[in-house]
């Protein structure tokens, strides 16, 4: 059901520079019930454009739908607002109908820079892929995957004998990467966390902060007996040999947040929580 506002009619004069000031918005929406009725909502309310047309798109959804809107619109350098119509929504601002348009005129712009990762498979396949919280390998069967991790061509690890390992961006530090015991990352630090999943050996590692400039690649050992798959976001591939990581920074994604519920602050606002 949407909000209900005072219709009466604006001064024309008032009408028309407003009308002027105004971004061109496109509208949005996970396939949920709560985010279809607000997209009916917001359409209706403002003169909404495709996005291939827009000057911001907005997202209305979780957290899921909004890495899934960055990822689809990624080739049109186009801020994206998010308003949140899912659970969390970590990745997006306070769902409101009312002043869209200024709250979007003042709105936080962040850019983040994702992760390109570079497959080589067990077959001699090659695929290449963009993360924007996370890459990770995980074992395929019920043995314990063998990796060896190299940063910038100099062997790091040997042999890491776990369930997985996850290279994280900062945007991605409050996702995967902190449920699995890693550390969070504030947005402005240009760094990215490698954290182990369930590690076996050697077990008292607890993984490592590594510049953004870094290129992680992973080898996986006795792919015969333990099978590995890779993952940049929802892109998998399975039986990897090679999984190569570095930040790609010749693609930019701009986020739009509210000034006082910015993607800073709530990073800062994570570490804090019981």
């Amino acid at each position: 059901m949407c909000e209900k506002h005072d219709t009466s009619e604006p001064h024309a004069l008032q009408e028309k520079v407003k009308s002027m000031s105004r971004k061109r918005l496109a509208f949005v929406a996970s396939e949920t019930e709560k985010a279809t009725n607000a997209l009916d909502c917001l359409t209706n309310k403002y003169k909404a454009v495709a996005p291939d047309d827009a000057d911001v798109i907005v997202a209305l959804g979780g957290d899921g739908f909004m890495l899934e809107t960055l990822h689809q619109y990624i080739g049109l350098n186009i801020p994206i607002y998010g308003m949140n119509r899912g659970t969390i929504g970590f990745l997006l601002n306070q769902y409101n109908e009312s002043d869209l348009d200024k709250r979007i005129e003042t709105a936080v712009e962040i850019t983040l820079h994702p992760l390109r990762m570079s497959v080589l498979t067990v077959s001699g396949q090659k695929f290449e892929a963009l993360a924007i919280n996370e890459v990770s390998l995980h074992r395929e069967s019920r043995q314990a995957a063998g990796i060896g991790i190299d940063i910038d061509g100099i062997e790091r690890m040997e042999e890491l004998v776990c369930d997985g390992v996850i290279v994280s961006t900062p945007a991605g530090s409050t996702a995967y990467n902190l449920s699995a015991h890693g550390p969070i990352i504030p947005i402005g630090a240009s760094l990215l966390a490698m954290t182990p999943i369930s590690a076996f050996r050697p077990r008292r590692w607890r993984g490592a902060l590594l510049p953004a400039t870094a290129e992680v690649s992973f080898r996986t050992l006795d792919t015969e007996k333990r099978p590995v798959s890779a993952a940049a976001d929802f892109t998998e591939i399975k039986n990897v040999k090679k999984v190569t990581v570095r930040q790609d920074n010749s693609v930019e994604l701009k986020l739009l947040f509210d000034q006082e519920h910015n993607l800073e602050e709530r990073i800062i606002r994570e570490q804090f929580l019981p």
